[in-house]
């Protein structure tokens, strides 16, 4: 009941949210035909820790040296709720940020239900067709662009060089001999109790989706414009059972926990390979998080290998940024826009192994075995559904709830029939 009531206030917001963009479009165009735009503070949601601090102070100073009197202020968000706290905001005038960072799968809900700005006619000064263009089609409908990338952030294995010498192991070239790696590591290594020879916290259906793709399932599909829930495919099924055996006789990590702060397992020694962004590199090199020097110098990388060798479907993660519908800064908001997509911004993002949102910088991320990684997972990576009503999906965390529950054993197909049944009612808004 509390997750029905949860996805209820989700759709009604953002119906509210529709009716709202459209009630306010006059005013939203008055503000930037006057001449100029009028000294304001710029509120900038930034969500969870990925922007790194050197960018978060080059975009206030920055801003704020161009648009003398304007001040820009940078509001840290929680991904964890952050679908129905964007909702809420969004859809009021008086509590509405100017500038929100989105993830790339729930910008679909957003932009349907009127809640950003056109920025169709900016598309072009914000870098055009260098931008990423799943990103940009992920946030057009009907000819219009709502949101633009802000960065990408394919994931790729890292895993301890000691342990798989140890264990005699070779770096898996197929999916197969990943999923034997990883179990053979879990028994070569009995302590600690929780160690993981690949650590796949059940709630973490994000990895998790990789191994439906590979087996030629999908999380939904799209019918003449209709959406449809694609868990229970034999195809989907045969994934969701490679994910369960990683689950039971790989992982130490907790059947019920998130993915957040994967470095920390990885710096108690607790974990031979994981699935995580490239940035979080940085992190476990950084002398301030306490990482042995065993744990970060025995570190390597390579991209998850499918069934066919070749680079498994890895989800591509990242993020959107788009101006609030609602924001009466129209102007200003779009100018900070600007700068977060300018070259000097998105090095730093680069420079700390944020796939930027330019193509043409991706030489930034360089080329040693961390870029080459970050490349070869790129390559066959996927998004998640276009659907409208993804957000509702992700909003309602029906596949966390799935994968934690296949992580404690639970009947595959069982549990696959009703997370369908539950996005059958969210997938079209």
């Amino acid at each position: 009941m509390r997750i029905k009531k949860s996805l209820t206030g989700v759709a009604v917001a953002a119906l509210a949210l529709t009716t709202l963009a459209a009630c306010g479009s006059d005013d939203e165009g008055s503000s930037s035909d006057d001449g100029g735009a009028e000294s304001a503070d710029i509120r900038v949601w930034l969500n969870g820790t990925d922007t790194p601090q050197e960018a978060r102070d080059w975009l206030k100073k920055t801003f704020e040296e161009e648009n003398p009197g304007s001040t820009l202020t940078i509001e840290q968000q929680e991904w964890d709720g952050l679908v129905e706290k964007l909702t809420t905001s969004l859809s009021s005038e008086s509590e509405t940020p100017d500038v929100v960072e989105i993830g790339n799968t729930q910008a679909p809900t957003f932009t349907s239900a009127g809640a950003f700005a056109d920025l169709t006619d900016a598309l072009g000064d914000l870098g055009g067709d260098d931008l990423l263009p799943g990103f940009v089609e992920g946030a057009t409908i009907d000819g219009k662009t709502y949101a633009v990338p802000y960065y990408a952030g394919s994931k790729y294995i890292f895993y301890r060089k000691d342990l798989l010498e140890k264990a005699g192991l070779e770096v898996p070239t197929t999916l197969d001999e990943f999923v034997d790696a990883a179990i053979t590591l879990k028994k070569e290594n009995p302590k600690p109790a929780n160690f993981s020879g690949f650590w796949f916290p059940g709630q973490d259906w994000r990895n998790g989706a990789a191994f439906i793709w590979d087996a030629g399932g999908d999380l939904a599909t799209e019918d003449g414009g209709e959406w449809a829930p694609a868990l229970s495919s034999p195809e989907s099924i045969a994934g969701l059972e490679t994910a369960q055996k990683l689950f039971t006789e790989a992982s130490g990590a907790p059947k019920d926990g998130n993915e957040a702060d994967p470095w920390t397992p990885w710096c108690a020694g607790e974990v031979g390979m994981m699935s995580t962004p490239g940035w979080v590199k940085g992190l476990i090199e950084d002398p301030e998080t306490g990482c042995p020097d065993t744990f970060a110098k025995q570190m390597g990388v390579f991209a998850l290998p499918g069934s066919d060798g070749s680079p498994a479907p890895v989800l591509l993660g990242g993020s959107d940024i788009a101006v609030a519908a609602k924001s009466p800064n129209q102007e200003l908001a779009q100018k900070a826009v600007a700068l977060m997509l300018s070259d000097d911004y998105q090095t730093i993002m680069a420079e700390n192994g944020l796939t930027p949102a330019k193509e043409s910088l991706a030489s930034l991320l360089g080329d040693d075995e961390y870029a080459q990684a970050t490349v070869a997972a790129a390559s066959n990576a996927k998004l998640t559904p276009a659907a409208p009503g993804w957000a509702n999906v992700e909003g309602s965390r029906v596949l966390e709830d799935l994968f934690s529950a296949l992580a404690q054993g639970g009947d595959v197909t069982e549990l696959a029939g009703k997370a369908d049944e539950q996005m059958s009612g969210q997938l079209n808004g």
